[in-house]
């Protein structure tokens, strides 16, 4: 089970880097463009914070299931350890705080500018935390 709840954890990151990334490129080209804020906006917005949230909930089963979950504290001198059993986790959990502030944010601004400057800060410093504890040699 273990295993099967890793290798789903690594392919759905695919997914949430994806849905981020095309959440802030709309953002930022609405931004430059001035365009309207419309339905599609806020879909793409909110498919990547649902994701977001998702990864969370299969991380989070993860590592209380992993057998290096506990273990890897006592270990905190190993720098791989320290990346997926502190690192990862606790970056991962502010980056999505900031992308879910983004989306709690926006529903109270009026103007589209706003609206697309708020997804273009906080889902693209979301997605910048990510990718920055994202554990590569793993996943390669």
């Amino acid at each position: 089970m273990y295993d099967f709840i890793q290798k789903f954890h690594s392919g759905w990151a695919y997914i949430v880097l994806i849905l981020l990334l095309v959440a802030v490129i709309n953002a930022i080209i609405g931004f430059v463009s001035k365009k309207d804020f419309t339905s599609t906006d806020r879909k793409i917005g909110l498919f990547a914070l649902i994701a977001t949230h998702t990864q969370l909930l299969i991380g989070l089963f993860l590592y209380f299931v992993s057998p290096l979950g506990k273990a890897a504290f006592g270990q905190m001198s190993n720098a791989e350890l320290r990346l997926t059993s502190l690192e990862h986790p606790l970056i991962n959990i502010i980056a999505i705080i900031l992308i879910t502030v983004g989306w709690s944010k926006h529903k109270n601004l009026i103007t589209s500018e706003s609206k697309f400057k708020t997804f273009s800060i906080f889902y693209g410093l979301g997605l910048l935390l990510i990718l920055s504890r994202l554990p590569w040699n793993l996943w390669f």
